[in-house]
């Protein structure tokens, strides 16, 4: 049985879906090109307002901004909404959720202050920078890593529990040699030295002053050596082994599938190669 499609057949709706949703059109492709120069716009502003400074010279003019990039981006996510059949189910999407992410910020930033700052989120929407810009072929690159990651989880995990081990061992260690009068008052705080000495961070705030404490920092900080290693050596391993069997390519079109909002897909294509939907006809004045 067909799917029902998520967009609308035809009308100003149709005509504003492509232009939203479409890069493989000129209208649609200068809409997104504009849309990225306003999110990057967006984000600088706030990170400039963070500044003490600028913020004590150009405060009313930033906030200003703020307030019309918030409109702008909430017009075009209720705009998205309104033509699309389904609004709900492009709302819980993934590029959905980031819209919905981008200017949530704002508001709750009327009731809480200092939120608004998290605007920066906005940089996600990036993300479209790969349809857009037609770099759908990296996509390969994307899955290829993420195979190799999720092939290591089990290996990556016992790591993870035998350094977490490691460090309770080293912490507990040290509280005994060091001891309260040195600054390591708990365990736990011994733990988080530990931490901080097996990942060859070094923050300095509480260092040992005896010197079997000072032989264990230095057996920790040349453990965290090899440690560092061995994540970076599994996954290496498992991507040598990906790049032997080689993946199927990642077509760049740029077409987006009305069912499952999949990309990827030929320009004649008629069907949805992921979950089989049927594709809508490629709009007039594709950009090739």
């Amino acid at each position: 049985m067909e799917q029902e499609p998520l967009i609308p057949l035809q009308g100003w709706r149709r005509k504003l879906y492509i232009i939203i949703f479409e890069a493989d059109t000129r209208a649609g492709r200068n809409f997104d090109i504009m849309l990225l120069l306003i999110i990057v716009a967006s984000v600088l502003s706030v990170m400039l307002e963070s500044v003490a400074s600028i913020r004590e010279h150009y405060g009313p003019q930033l906030q200003l901004l703020d307030v019309a990039f918030a409109l702008f981006f909430t017009v075009e996510y209720i705009l998205r909404l309104v033509c699309v059949h389904k609004p709900m189910r492009y709302a819980k999407s993934f590029f959905g959720v980031i819209d919905l992410l981008a200017v949530l910020p704002f508001y709750i930033g009327l009731f809480i202050p200092g939120s608004h700052f998290l605007a920066d989120i906005r940089i996600l929407r990036l993300l479209r920078l790969f349809r857009i810009l037609k770099l759908t072929h990296y996509i390969g690159e994307a899955q290829q890593l993420k195979r190799a990651l999720i092939a290591s989880q089990r290996k990556i995990t016992i790591f993870l529990a035998t350094v977490i081990m490691l460090v309770i061992i080293l912490g507990t260690l040290m509280y005994l040699i060091e001891g309260p009068e040195n600054g390591f008052n708990s365990i736990p705080h011994s733990i988080y030295w530990a931490i901080v000495t097996l990942t060859t961070v070094g923050f300095g705030d509480i260092t040992p002053k005896t010197p079997p404490g000072q032989a264990l920092a230095s057996v920790a900080m040349i453990m965290g050596y090899g440690i560092i290693a061995v994540p970076t050596g599994i996954v290496s391993a498992e991507i040598a082994k990906g790049g032997a069997s080689p993946q199927p390519e990642v077509r760049s079109g740029t077409r987006l599938c009305p069912h499952c909002f999949s990309e990827g897909h030929d320009w004649d294509a008629r069907y949805c190669k992921y979950c089989g939907g049927r594709l809508p006809r490629p709009a007039r004045g594709t950009v090739s």
